[in-house]
């Protein structure tokens, strides 16, 4: 980690908050807990014990992995509905194979993202290649999800391929911080993933001991959570590390982050992202696999699915 970088910062683009901008403070800092997803994967749930206010328009988040597999133990997820909601899959290490019911699809290596508007309804599955399983490997990625508002959530399903040399790369004033704005936009500067709901995400690659401040819209939340490494948040330096969420507060118009001075050994940079978007401010359903409004479209989801028209799974892949 991490996969999409520059030998030099300095040759990108920078971006600074104006010298009058208010920086955010931090609310909350949140520790993951860790888990399993789909046929046995680690994962850190990103976002638990975080009130939804503070989320929206973010449902959840998991970190997958970091984990080096041996030859045979790579997992995936098997055939899934969904229903209401984007979800994102950003690769930092490994490789992924997504389809979808609807025809959507294909292989994300580091740096890749996958990003999927489940809108009215599909089935998918997510699996390591063959040649991964046989081989083993580093395996490490996020998958976030991103509620549609009511208007959007019975939309037709889409996918966006979006590969890592797509990805906006830019860097701090001072070159300290490599940014890879994967969608949205900072500072004038705008990421490839095309977006229903508005918002801004970011990998963003502290050197030790630099501090990042980024302008952020006034009208935007604003989350951070440490993929690798140890640092500190918000003009009052509160501290988070590898696995941990900060929730920063309104009011201001930029963030800010820094990297402690040392860093761990397997990770010589604080490893950060950063996620913004505009809340939506409706009611949210959640059950399973379905994102929706009420429990009467909750309810409708499950028997659409049980129906069949969600859509199918190709034949001999039950």
């Amino acid at each position: 980690m991490p996969a999409v970088t520059v030998e030099n910062p300095l040759t990108l683009p920078r971006v600074a908050a104006p010298v009058a901008a208010h920086t955010r403070p931090v609310l909350a800092v949140a520790t993951a807990p860790s888990g399993f997803e789909g046929e046995g994967f680690p994962v850190r749930r990103a976002f638990a014990g975080i009130d939804y206010k503070h989320l929206d328009p973010f449902i959840m988040m998991d970190q997958m992995g970091e984990v080096e597999y041996a030859p045979g133990e790579p997992k995936g997820t098997p055939w899934h509905p969904h229903r209401g909601f984007e979800t994102v899959t950003y690769l930092i290490d490994g490789t992924f194979v997504h389809r979808d019911s609807h025809g959507g699809g294909g292989v994300i290596n580091d740096g890749d993202t996958q990003w999927m508007t489940a809108g009215s309804g599909l089935l998918h599955i997510e699996a390591p290649p063959e040649s991964l399983v046989m081989s083993g490997g580093l395996f490490h990625g996020l998958q976030l999800w991103v509620n549609l508002p009511k208007s959007d959530k019975m939309m037709a399903p889409r996918y966006q391929d979006i590969g890592g040399g797509q990805v906006k790369l830019l860097t701090s004033g001072d070159g300290g911080a490599l940014l890879r704005l994967i969608a949205g936009d900072v500072d004038g500067h705008h990421g490839p993933g095309v977006t229903h709901t508005p918002i801004t995400m970011l990998h963003v690659s502290v050197n030790p001991g630099a501090e990042l401040t980024l302008p952020w819209r006034k009208d935007f939340n604003a989350l951070a959570y440490a993929l690798a490494g140890r640092g500190s948040a918000g003009a009052e330096g509160r501290p988070f590390r590898m696995g941990q969420s900060v929730v920063f507060g309104g009011g201001g118009d930029s963030i800010t982050i820094r990297a402690d001075e040392t860093q761990e050994s397997r990770s010589p940079n604080f490893e950060v992202v950063l996620l913004g978007g505009q809340p939506i401010r409706e009611p949210m359903m959640h059950y399973g696999p379905f994102v929706m409004n009420t429990h009467a479209e909750l309810a409708q989801a499950f028997e659409d699915f049980q129906a069949g028209r969600l859509g199918t799974i190709p034949a001999g892949e039950h």
